[in-house]
């Protein structure tokens, strides 16, 4: 099976959150900071900063907790990353 990840992204403002899944954290994550959809959500709100992920044994189940994340409201997304990367500092640049 394939590993799945579940992420947050946020603007260097930290006023908008990003929510996706991927089985390739760290493609998906460059993909995002080099823009690679011209016309994506991410690119429009300028949203690059890793500031949370969990990582799962399968693709379905990080699917299933992006779906879980989303349906959340912004203060549960917010303590979430709170409870891990309190400065919400860019956890990809550790890469």
């Amino acid at each position: 099976m394939m590993k799945g990840y579940c992420y947050i992204l946020t603007n260097k403002n930290k006023t908008v959150l990003y929510i996706g899944a991927t089985n390739d954290l760290q493609r998906r994550i460059g993909e995002h900071k080099n823009g690679k959809y011209a016309y994506s959500f991410t690119k429009r709100y300028n949203c690059h900063n890793l500031v949370y992920f969990e990582e799962f044994d399968t693709i379905k189940e990080a699917f299933e907790r992006e779906k879980q994340l989303k349906a959340g409201n912004r203060k549960r997304k917010e303590d979430l990353i709170n409870a891990t990367n309190p400065d919400w500092k860019d956890l990809s640049l550790e890469w």
